[in-house]
């Protein structure tokens, strides 16, 4: 049987950076097992859609502004079976999925957190409010944690999760910065592969 990459989505809503981690990576040939095959942003004009058309990756605009979350998500659910989606990844996606849709894609959607988990994680922590306060508690060691993605906010499973030393004089944005460079973007490429190889072994 001809070898067939599993076909992936990141959504996204903003600037990226994550998304861009992701397609590096499957550029350099290191996504063995899966293929960024569309992205869905839930804002228009962002400049993640502009790294996924530099990419030549298929993208859509699923606006989150002045929709139920059941229109939402049902936008979002009709463009993942349009085109076969297998896996998930949530990349700076700034909205919480239902129950309704996580239950669809059991340990098929992971999410990268900018912490280990389960420190400074759950509603209300995300962005620099997590490295703000990481500093605030005073603690040595932080990181970013790849989960997969259930209806509790950064509740699911964790896959991979990488340290980073905090440093004297760290703000909460040199702290994001190198939370970002030294783990997230490279757990998240990594945990992503690791997902697809387990889900073609189960095929």
């Amino acid at each position: 049987m001809k070898f067939q990459p599993i076909r992936v989505a990141v959504l996204v809503s903003g600037g990226g950076t994550n998304l861009q981690a992701i397609l590096d990576y499957e550029k350099d040939g290191k996504l063995t097992d899966g293929e960024i095959k569309l992205v869905i942003s839930s804002k228009a004009g962002v400049k993640a859609l502009e790294r996924a058309e530099n990419y030549e990756v298929k993208n859509a605009v699923v606006e989150r502004k002045g929709k139920t979350q059941e229109e939402f998500e049902q936008g979002i659910i009709e463009l993942l079976e349009e085109n076969q989606i297998e896996v998930i990844v949530l990349a700076g996606f700034m909205c919480i999925l239902s129950k309704n849709f996580t239950d669809r894609y059991v340990e098929r959607i992971i999410n990268v957190h900018p912490s280990l988990i389960p420190s400074f994680c759950g509603e209300g922590f995300y962005g620099l409010k997590v490295h703000e306060k990481a500093l605030e508690y005073g603690v040595k060691v932080t990181g970013a944690t790849v989960h997969f993605v259930n209806e509790i906010p950064d509740g699911g499973k964790i896959i991979m999760q990488k340290a980073v030393k905090i440093k004297k004089g760290d703000t909460p944005l040199s702290l994001q910065k190198r939370v970002m460079e030294e783990a997230e973007w490279q757990i998240l490429p990594q945990a992503l592969n690791q997902v697809c190889q387990t889900i073609r072994k189960e095929k």
